[in-house]
């Protein structure tokens, strides 16, 4: 069966950091592109990070660029995402996905959601960012 399954969110005071885990089951990790996304309430879900086959290159969407840093553990079929200086703004469940095309990293990353091709999705994960 196949698991994604997020953990590290919670609360977390304005200026604060947060590091995010995806932790991938029943996948070949090296095979698939992982990435972050996020839905914040009454709004679309959105790209955040997304790193290549195995752990490879970072990329970035406007909201994770500057303030995350994706990166990945080939022996714990995992994928991290550090954010730092966390805003109100930043208040959302946030999305571990794996998909075994690049589009993951690209247009599904660079776009608006709902990514209805997109190949697995964890449960999600809220972050809360309080003043």
């Amino acid at each position: 069966e196949v698991q994604l399954v997020e953990s590290g969110g919670g609360l977390v005071q304005v200026g604060g950091s947060l590091r995010l885990s995806c932790t991938v089951y029943g996948l070949p990790f090296g095979d698939y592109y992982i990435g972050w996304f996020r839905q914040a309430p009454g709004k679309e879900r959105e790209g955040v990070a997304c790193i290549g086959k195995g752990g490879g290159f970072g990329y970035y969407a406007k909201s994770g660029e500057g303030r995350s840093t994706i990166s990945g553990d080939n022996a714990k079929n995992t994928v991290y995402l550090e954010m730092n200086d966390l805003q109100p703004e930043d208040t959302a469940t946030y999305y571990c996905a794996a998909h075994r095309e690049f589009r993951l990293c690209g247009f599904y990353l660079l776009s608006p959601g709902p990514y209805r091709g997109v190949d697995f999705w964890g449960k999600g994960i809220p972050v809360t960012v309080s003043s």
